[in-house]
């Protein structure tokens, strides 16, 4: 009984979630503004890529960030250097951002901007292995970061943000020569439960890779300058 109860509840909660997801999409497309909800576990390297990206990019494309963390703002203000919007949230207790908490960072944003003219939001996700895939936030592609510190089996064991991935970063390869870590065993291991996914072995220390990635930011962006629907 309780756990058809706890199943019923999860379902009403995800689809509650996905409603607002659906509601801040809309919102994101009327704007033309491709959302990227980045994802990872604590410490893969999610602000400093980041940093890197707004670094290479911001000279092309208007860029906005929601960060996430848990309790500080210490992401957020790394990312506010830059110079674009920066809208944090501290969830408290809760370990990954949902739509709710999204589309208050999007009222937040819009009294910072006019979102009009931004191109690209990047959703920097709260550091947690499992539960920031399993509720979307409005984004149309999601980034998932997984470091070779971390372990070649992690695929195999968390295997619901690696299915969900458009995009898969393995990062910090510039420590793999000293790691039982193989970036390729990784990457197979992530085949095995997404097959589609692009997969990017980067060094933000060393740059390497990083041209890759910011190329497929870019081609989100282009698919996203099509958009431009009325939100509901």
């Amino acid at each position: 009984m309780h756990q058809t109860l706890d199943a019923a509840l999860e379902i009403n909660l995800l689809h509650a979630n996905q409603a607002g997801a659906d509601h801040n999409r809309a919102h994101f497309d009327a704007w033309g503004i491709t959302c990227l909800n980045v994802m990872s576990g604590p410490g893969a390297g999610k602000t400093a890529l980041l940093e890197k990206t707004l670094a290479a990019l911001s000279a092309e494309f208007a860029i906005g960030v929601i960060a996430g963390d848990m309790t500080t703002e210490l992401d957020a203000d790394r990312l506010r250097r830059f110079g674009g919007p920066v809208v944090a949230i501290t969830t408290g207790r809760a370990c990954h951002l949902d739509s709710k908490m999204v589309a208050g960072g999007l009222h937040q944003l819009e009294r910072e901007c006019d979102p009009s003219n931004l191109d690209l939001v990047f959703v920097e996700n709260v550091g947690n292995l499992v539960c920031p895939a399993e509720f979307e936030v409005g984004e149309h592609a999601k980034v998932a970061l997984l470091s070779v510190t971390e372990g070649e089996d992690k695929p195999l064991k968390y295997p619901i943000m690696f299915r969900e991935a458009d995009c898969l970063l393995i990062t910090k390869i510039d420590l793999a020569p000293y790691l039982d870590a193989d970036p390729k065993r990784i990457a197979a291991n992530v085949r095995q439960v997404n097959p589609h996914a692009t997969i990017v072995p980067v060094s933000v220390k060393t740059s390497s890779g990083l041209n890759v990635w910011f190329d497929w930011v870019r081609s989100c962006v282009a698919r996203g300058s099509k958009r431009a629907i009325a939100p509901h």
